[in-house]
């Protein structure tokens, strides 16, 4: 039976399910029929992915979270996540305009504390950053629009793990020209040229330049980041996997995308409410 109101804000709308339904893989047949609806599954999966929270503690109304947590890993094994992703990014391109598939993109990483649950094994120390925990590496479109990503330990150095998502880039996407910060220059774009015959552009900050200003550019992939950890289960790393940690970040993505082509138009921001004493 599905499920009933009241929902939660992490709920697809019906514009959403309409977009995301037909790219789930199909319902296997001549065996027992699924016995959860698929749109509550997904609802579960976003609601952990939003508010964070552990898969043991989604509220009851959803299907059990053991049924939740297979639909997830099945899903993933699958590559359901990487088959959706390019589909509703580039359905968000044509609606903004732009070609379907992109030409230039932006590369950046972001180092995030590991719970307790991450294992000595996939998990390291970011001196620059003073962090214990993992790294994230991504690559987006000039739209900030995710089109891969990787998850490593956060003592990895910033060159070492872009070759990583430099190379998945390469074969999932036609992008050839990315630009990236101060943290790649070096010896990784000419590795990036003489290997992979692709462009990375270094855009440095202003010079003088004090306290936080938007650098050109680069503003768009460090909004993705943004984007992301407003999804409270990407705040930190939980994930033993690294590989689970990368589905969490699509789904994060695959949600904002679809929110964004239901939606039509900007989002706007709630307004402050000031409170006038009685």
């Amino acid at each position: 039976m599905a499920r009933r109101a009241p929902r939660y804000p992490s709920d697809m709308t019906d514009e959403q399910w309409a977009l995301i339904e037909p790219l789930l893989p199909p319902a296997r047949t001549g065996g027992r029929p699924e016995k959860h609806p698929r749109r509550d599954v997904v609802d579960a999966i976003l609601y952990v992915v939003r508010a964070g929270c552990a898969w043991r503690a989604l509220p009851a109304d959803f299907p059990p979270w053991e049924a939740v947590y297979w639909y997830f890993t099945r899903w993933e094994q699958a590559g359901v996540t990487e088959k959706i992703l390019p589909v509703v990014r580039e359905q968000l391109r044509l609606a903004d305009g732009r070609n379907a598939q992109p030409s230039a993109g932006l590369i950046d990483s972001q180092s995030v504390k590991g719970a307790d649950t991450v294992g000595r094994t996939t998990r390291g120390y970011d001196a620059g950053k003073k962090i214990n925990g993992r790294k994230r590496f991504i690559v987006t479109d000039t739209l900030g629009l995710l089109l891969t990503v990787m998850v490593c330990t956060a003592s990895r150095q910033d060159r070492d793990g872009s070759k990583t998502v430099l190379l998945a880039t390469y074969l999932t996407t036609p992008v050839r020209f990315l630009f990236a910060d101060a943290g790649l220059a070096g010896r990784l774009l000419d590795w990036a040229q003489t290997v992979l015959r692709m462009t990375v552009e270094v855009v440095r900050k202003p010079a003088g330049q004090r306290g936080f200003a938007v650098i050109p550019r680069r503003w768009a992939v460090e909004r993705t980041l943004a984007w992301l950890t407003a999804h409270r289960r990407l705040a930190r790393d939980y994930e033993r996997h690294t590989a689970v940690s990368e589905a969490m970040i699509r789904w994060a993505a695959i949600n904002t995308m679809t929110r964004r082509l239901a939606r039509g138009r900007p989002a706007t921001r709630q307004q402050r409410r000031v409170f006038q004493p009685s």
